[in-house]
Protein backbone atom coordinates (compact mmCIF):
# COMPACT_ATOMS: atom_id res chain seq x y z
CA UNK A 1 0.00 0.00 0.00
CA UNK A 2 1.34 3.30 -0.99
CA UNK A 3 1.75 5.45 1.99
CA UNK A 4 1.62 9.41 2.45
CA UNK A 5 2.10 11.45 6.11
CA UNK A 6 1.16 14.89 6.78
CA UNK A 7 2.69 16.38 9.46
CA UNK A 8 6.22 15.48 10.77
CA UNK A 9 5.87 16.13 14.45
CA UNK A 10 6.66 13.96 17.34
CA UNK A 11 4.00 11.90 16.44
CA UNK A 12 4.30 11.53 12.36
CA UNK A 13 7.94 10.94 12.52
CA UNK A 14 6.56 7.61 14.46
CA UNK A 15 3.92 6.83 12.38
CA UNK A 16 6.38 7.53 9.10
CA UNK A 17 9.19 5.14 11.07
CA UNK A 18 6.34 2.24 11.20
CA UNK A 19 5.11 2.32 7.81
CA UNK A 20 9.23 2.25 6.32
CA UNK A 21 9.63 -0.72 8.78
CA UNK A 22 6.65 -2.42 7.58
CA UNK A 23 6.63 -4.65 4.36
CA UNK A 24 2.72 -4.11 4.15
CA UNK A 25 3.54 -0.38 3.34
CA UNK A 26 5.72 1.95 0.66
CA UNK A 27 6.02 5.00 1.92
CA UNK A 28 5.81 7.59 -1.28
CA UNK A 29 6.13 10.66 0.37
CA UNK A 30 6.29 12.95 3.01
CA UNK A 31 4.09 16.42 3.88
CA UNK A 32 5.43 19.41 6.67
CA UNK A 33 5.35 23.08 5.87
CA UNK A 34 9.23 22.93 7.27
CA UNK A 35 11.72 20.32 6.81
CA UNK A 36 12.18 18.85 10.45
CA UNK A 37 14.73 16.68 11.68
CA UNK A 38 14.13 12.81 11.07
CA UNK A 39 15.38 9.51 12.13
CA UNK A 40 18.34 8.44 9.64
CA UNK A 41 15.88 5.65 8.45
CA UNK A 42 14.02 8.71 6.64
CA UNK A 43 16.63 11.28 5.19
CA UNK A 44 16.11 9.80 1.94
CA UNK A 45 12.35 10.39 1.51
CA UNK A 46 11.29 13.92 -0.49
CA UNK A 47 9.31 16.71 1.56
CA UNK A 48 6.42 18.70 0.16
CA UNK A 49 5.32 21.53 1.96
CA UNK A 50 1.74 21.48 -0.15
CA UNK A 51 -1.18 18.66 1.22
CA UNK A 52 -3.38 18.70 -1.71
CA UNK A 53 -0.56 19.07 -4.27
CA UNK A 54 1.01 15.38 -2.49
CA UNK A 55 -2.39 13.92 -2.82
CA UNK A 56 -3.12 14.63 -5.81
CA UNK A 57 0.40 13.73 -6.97
CA UNK A 58 1.40 11.16 -5.14
CA UNK A 59 -2.22 9.14 -5.28
CA UNK A 60 -1.24 7.31 -2.17
CA UNK A 61 -3.69 4.36 -1.02
CA UNK A 62 -3.32 5.48 2.56
CA UNK A 63 -2.72 8.78 4.09
CA UNK A 64 -1.42 9.46 7.61
CA UNK A 65 -2.81 12.88 8.70
CA UNK A 66 -0.84 13.66 11.72
CA UNK A 67 -0.98 17.86 11.66
CA UNK A 68 -2.42 20.45 13.98
CA UNK A 69 -5.91 19.29 14.76
CA UNK A 70 -7.83 21.90 12.86
CA UNK A 71 -6.73 20.46 9.75
CA UNK A 72 -7.29 16.84 10.77
CA UNK A 73 -11.18 16.73 8.96
CA UNK A 74 -10.40 18.42 6.15
CA UNK A 75 -7.08 16.63 5.22
CA UNK A 76 -8.76 13.38 5.87
CA UNK A 77 -12.00 14.10 3.77
CA UNK A 78 -9.94 15.27 0.72
CA UNK A 79 -7.70 12.20 1.30
CA UNK A 80 -10.61 9.64 0.94
CA UNK A 81 -12.90 11.69 -1.72
CA UNK A 82 -9.78 11.01 -3.60
CA UNK A 83 -10.06 7.36 -2.69
CA UNK A 84 -6.94 7.08 -0.32
CA UNK A 85 -7.79 5.02 3.47
CA UNK A 86 -6.84 7.20 6.60
CA UNK A 87 -4.79 7.05 9.99
CA UNK A 88 -5.93 9.87 11.65
CA UNK A 89 -4.10 11.73 14.56
CA UNK A 90 -6.39 12.27 17.69
CA UNK A 91 -8.13 14.25 18.24
CA UNK A 92 -10.81 13.66 15.19
CA UNK A 93 -11.42 17.05 14.59
CA UNK A 94 -11.74 20.00 16.26
CA UNK A 95 -15.67 20.11 16.32
CA UNK A 96 -18.30 17.22 16.69
CA UNK A 97 -19.84 18.41 13.42
CA UNK A 98 -16.82 17.79 11.82
CA UNK A 99 -15.65 14.53 13.15
CA UNK A 100 -19.56 13.01 12.37
CA UNK A 101 -18.34 14.59 8.45
CA UNK A 102 -15.24 12.58 8.47
CA UNK A 103 -17.20 9.52 9.42
CA UNK A 104 -19.30 10.00 7.17
CA UNK A 105 -17.08 10.87 4.41
CA UNK A 106 -15.64 7.54 5.36
CA UNK A 107 -18.47 5.46 5.00
CA UNK A 108 -19.91 7.35 1.35
CA UNK A 109 -16.61 6.45 -0.18
CA UNK A 110 -16.47 2.50 1.48
CA UNK A 111 -13.10 3.92 2.83
CA UNK A 112 -11.25 2.86 6.53
CA UNK A 113 -10.89 5.61 8.65
CA UNK A 114 -8.96 4.65 11.61
CA UNK A 115 -7.82 7.40 14.74
CA UNK A 116 -4.53 7.10 16.53
CA UNK A 117 -5.73 5.62 19.83
CA UNK A 118 -2.75 4.48 20.68
CA UNK A 119 -3.98 2.72 24.17
CA UNK A 120 -6.36 0.51 22.15
CA UNK A 121 -2.93 -1.16 21.05
CA UNK A 122 -1.22 -1.57 24.47
CA UNK A 123 -1.23 -5.01 26.57
CA UNK A 124 -0.93 -3.40 29.90
CA UNK A 125 -4.79 -1.09 28.51
CA UNK A 126 -6.30 -3.48 26.61
CA UNK A 127 -5.67 -6.10 30.08
CA UNK A 128 -6.82 -3.32 32.48
CA UNK A 129 -9.90 -2.67 30.72
CA UNK A 130 -10.66 -6.58 30.26
CA UNK A 131 -9.94 -6.33 34.30
CA UNK A 132 -12.38 -3.67 34.66
CA UNK A 133 -15.39 -4.98 32.17
CA UNK A 134 -15.00 -8.37 33.95
CA UNK A 135 -15.74 -6.75 37.75
CA UNK A 136 -18.93 -5.24 36.11
CA UNK A 137 -19.85 -1.34 37.37
CA UNK A 138 -20.96 1.20 37.90
CA UNK A 139 -17.80 2.61 37.93
CA UNK A 140 -15.35 5.46 39.33
CA UNK A 141 -12.61 6.73 36.82
CA UNK A 142 -10.02 8.33 38.04
CA UNK A 143 -7.60 9.26 34.95
CA UNK A 144 -5.11 12.08 34.79
CA UNK A 145 -2.13 13.45 32.96
CA UNK A 146 0.01 16.30 33.67
CA UNK A 147 3.09 17.51 32.04
CA UNK A 148 5.73 19.40 33.68
CA UNK A 149 6.85 20.67 30.27
CA UNK A 150 9.91 22.98 29.32
CA UNK A 151 11.62 23.91 25.90
CA UNK A 152 10.83 22.69 22.65
CA UNK A 153 8.19 20.76 24.31
CA UNK A 154 6.74 23.87 26.00
CA UNK A 155 6.84 25.15 22.24
CA UNK A 156 4.60 22.58 21.16
CA UNK A 157 2.29 22.79 23.90
CA UNK A 158 1.39 26.37 23.22
CA UNK A 159 1.27 25.80 18.96
CA UNK A 160 -1.27 23.19 20.12
CA UNK A 161 -3.18 25.77 22.46
CA UNK A 162 -3.68 27.50 19.76
CA UNK A 163 -6.63 25.11 18.71
CA UNK A 164 -6.89 22.61 21.24
CA UNK A 165 -6.91 22.59 24.84
CA UNK A 166 -4.90 19.97 27.00
CA UNK A 167 -8.07 18.47 28.26
CA UNK A 168 -9.30 17.86 24.66
CA UNK A 169 -5.94 16.76 23.27
CA UNK A 170 -5.00 14.14 25.90
CA UNK A 171 -8.58 14.18 27.40
CA UNK A 172 -9.94 11.71 24.24
CA UNK A 173 -7.38 8.57 25.09
CA UNK A 174 -8.84 8.19 28.62
CA UNK A 175 -12.32 9.08 27.84
CA UNK A 176 -12.30 6.33 24.92
CA UNK A 177 -11.26 4.08 27.42
CA UNK A 178 -14.23 4.85 29.60
CA UNK A 179 -16.18 4.25 27.34
CA UNK A 180 -14.47 0.89 26.52
CA UNK A 181 -15.11 -0.34 29.88
CA UNK A 182 -18.86 0.83 30.62
CA UNK A 183 -20.44 0.49 27.19
CA UNK A 184 -22.70 3.33 28.63
CA UNK A 185 -23.23 6.77 26.39
CA UNK A 186 -22.24 9.79 28.63
CA UNK A 187 -25.03 11.76 29.45
CA UNK A 188 -23.67 15.21 31.18
CA UNK A 189 -20.13 16.89 31.66
CA UNK A 190 -19.04 19.26 34.25
CA UNK A 191 -15.55 21.12 33.25
CA UNK A 192 -13.23 23.87 35.20
CA UNK A 193 -9.91 25.43 33.60
CA UNK A 194 -7.63 27.96 34.37
CA UNK A 195 -4.96 29.40 32.60
CA UNK A 196 -1.39 29.65 34.17
CA UNK A 197 0.72 31.93 32.07
CA UNK A 198 1.02 34.60 30.00
CA UNK A 199 2.82 32.74 26.71
CA UNK A 200 -0.80 31.63 26.03
CA UNK A 201 -3.88 33.19 24.23
CA UNK A 202 -6.06 34.96 27.46
CA UNK A 203 -9.13 32.99 25.65
CA UNK A 204 -6.71 29.26 26.32
CA UNK A 205 -6.55 27.55 29.54
CA UNK A 206 -3.58 24.94 30.06
CA UNK A 207 -4.70 23.80 33.50
CA UNK A 208 -8.25 21.90 33.43
CA UNK A 209 -10.08 18.78 34.93
CA UNK A 210 -13.62 17.38 34.09
CA UNK A 211 -16.21 14.60 35.14
CA UNK A 212 -18.27 13.03 33.28
CA UNK A 213 -21.41 10.67 33.95
CA UNK A 214 -22.65 8.10 32.35
CA UNK A 215 -26.12 6.59 31.41
CA UNK A 216 -25.58 3.28 33.82
CA UNK A 217 -24.81 5.63 36.92
CA UNK A 218 -20.85 5.64 35.90
CA UNK A 219 -18.95 8.79 36.70
CA UNK A 220 -15.03 9.67 35.47
CA UNK A 221 -12.87 12.06 36.04
CA UNK A 222 -9.75 13.87 33.69
CA UNK A 223 -7.15 16.17 34.46
CA UNK A 224 -4.55 17.70 32.03
CA UNK A 225 -2.24 20.67 32.78
CA UNK A 226 0.48 21.96 30.28
CA UNK A 227 3.77 23.71 31.20
CA UNK A 228 7.00 24.51 32.85
CA UNK A 229 4.68 25.28 36.32
CA UNK A 230 2.93 21.76 36.29
CA UNK A 231 3.57 19.69 39.39
CA UNK A 232 5.48 16.34 39.21
CA UNK A 233 3.88 14.69 41.83
CA UNK A 234 1.00 12.36 41.47
CA UNK A 235 0.95 13.88 37.56
CA UNK A 236 -0.18 9.88 36.65
CA UNK A 237 -3.42 8.66 38.12
CA UNK A 238 -4.62 5.66 36.05
CA UNK A 239 -7.31 4.35 38.57
CA UNK A 240 -11.16 1.63 37.99
CA UNK A 241 -13.32 1.47 40.78
CA UNK A 242 -16.29 -0.83 40.97
CA UNK A 243 -18.20 -2.17 43.33
CA UNK A 244 -16.45 -5.30 43.23
CA UNK A 245 -13.06 -3.83 43.33
CA UNK A 246 -10.38 -1.86 41.59
CA UNK A 247 -7.53 -1.77 38.71
CA UNK A 248 -4.88 0.52 38.74
CA UNK A 249 -1.95 1.48 37.05
CA UNK A 250 0.96 1.97 39.35
CA UNK A 251 4.17 4.01 38.05
CA UNK A 252 8.06 3.79 40.33
CA UNK A 253 8.68 6.96 42.03
CA UNK A 254 11.24 7.64 39.63
CA UNK A 255 8.56 8.52 36.76
CA UNK A 256 8.84 11.98 35.17
CA UNK A 257 6.26 14.07 33.14
CA UNK A 258 8.01 14.97 31.09
CA UNK A 259 9.49 11.63 29.46
CA UNK A 260 7.28 11.00 26.45
CA UNK A 261 7.18 7.11 27.19
CA UNK A 262 5.76 7.96 30.57
CA UNK A 263 2.75 8.51 29.08
CA UNK A 264 2.05 5.04 27.45
CA UNK A 265 4.37 2.86 30.00
CA UNK A 266 2.43 1.51 33.09
CA UNK A 267 5.36 -0.39 35.31
CA UNK A 268 2.61 -2.54 37.04
CA UNK A 269 -0.66 -3.45 37.40
CA UNK A 270 -2.63 -3.90 40.80
CA UNK A 271 -6.06 -5.43 40.82
CA UNK A 272 -7.82 -5.62 44.19
CA UNK A 273 -10.87 -7.35 44.60
CA UNK A 274 -13.10 -6.97 47.94
CA UNK A 275 -11.77 -9.50 49.94
CA UNK A 276 -8.90 -11.12 48.29
CA UNK A 277 -5.47 -10.30 48.45
CA UNK A 278 -4.41 -7.97 45.97
CA UNK A 279 -2.56 -9.35 42.71
CA UNK A 280 0.25 -7.24 40.56
CA UNK A 281 0.93 -8.28 37.00
CA UNK A 282 4.65 -6.45 35.99
CA UNK A 283 4.42 -5.18 33.32
CA UNK A 284 7.95 -4.25 32.92
CA UNK A 285 8.46 -5.99 28.99
CA UNK A 286 5.89 -3.82 27.71
CA UNK A 287 6.16 -1.64 24.33
CA UNK A 288 7.53 1.39 24.16
CA UNK A 289 6.02 4.18 22.07
CA UNK A 290 7.34 3.73 18.90
CA UNK A 291 6.75 -0.11 18.91
CA UNK A 292 3.01 0.83 20.04
CA UNK A 293 2.73 2.96 16.50
CA UNK A 294 4.17 0.10 14.60
CA UNK A 295 1.43 -1.56 16.10
CA UNK A 296 -1.45 0.50 15.51
CA UNK A 297 -0.30 0.56 11.96
CA UNK A 298 -0.20 -2.64 11.63
CA UNK A 299 -3.49 -3.16 12.73
CA UNK A 300 -4.58 -0.31 10.04
CA UNK A 301 -2.93 -3.11 7.31
CA UNK A 302 -5.02 -5.90 8.79
CA UNK A 303 -8.11 -3.35 8.81
CA UNK A 304 -7.68 -2.48 4.79
CA UNK A 305 -6.44 -5.86 3.80
CA UNK A 306 -9.32 -8.22 5.85
CA UNK A 307 -11.88 -5.30 5.55
CA UNK A 308 -12.48 -5.20 9.12
CA UNK A 309 -15.30 -3.60 10.29
CA UNK A 310 -14.50 -0.20 11.86
CA UNK A 311 -17.43 0.87 13.15
CA UNK A 312 -17.74 0.96 16.63
CA UNK A 313 -14.13 2.26 16.17
CA UNK A 314 -15.58 5.63 14.52
CA UNK A 315 -18.65 5.60 16.90
CA UNK A 316 -16.56 5.78 19.96
CA UNK A 317 -13.72 8.48 18.00
CA UNK A 318 -16.87 10.77 17.91
CA UNK A 319 -18.59 9.66 20.73
CA UNK A 320 -15.07 10.62 23.16
CA UNK A 321 -14.11 14.20 21.19
CA UNK A 322 -17.67 14.79 22.15
CA UNK A 323 -17.31 14.25 26.01
CA UNK A 324 -13.93 16.62 25.72
CA UNK A 325 -15.12 19.29 23.63
CA UNK A 326 -18.22 19.47 26.15
CA UNK A 327 -15.79 19.86 28.97
CA UNK A 328 -13.99 22.60 26.69
CA UNK A 329 -17.83 24.73 26.99
CA UNK A 330 -18.06 23.73 30.73
CA UNK A 331 -15.01 25.37 31.29
CA UNK A 332 -15.88 28.43 29.25
CA UNK A 333 -19.66 28.64 30.51
CA UNK A 334 -19.27 27.46 33.63
CA UNK A 335 -21.89 25.45 33.28
CA UNK A 336 -22.28 21.66 33.14
CA UNK A 337 -23.43 20.40 29.19
CA UNK A 338 -25.95 17.87 28.51
CA UNK A 339 -25.01 15.29 26.28
CA UNK A 340 -27.41 13.26 23.70
CA UNK A 341 -27.34 9.96 24.32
Amino acid sequence: MRVMVAGLGNMGRSHALAYHRNPAFELVGLVNRSVPVLDPALKDYAITPDFHEALHRLKPDLVCVSTYSDSHADFACAAMEQGAHVFVEKPLATTVADARRVVDCARANGRKLAVGYILRHHPSWMRLIAEARAMGGPYVFRLNLNQQSSGPTWETHKALMQTTSPIVDCGVHYVDVMCQITDAPPVEVRGMGLRLSDEIAPEMYNYGHFQVIFADGSVGWYEAGWGPMMSDTAFFVKDVVSPRGAVSIRMPETARSDDHDTHTKTSMLRIHRVGQPDENLNMADEPGHQDLCEREQAFMARAITEDLDLSRHMEDAVRSLAVCLAADESVRSGQPVKLQG
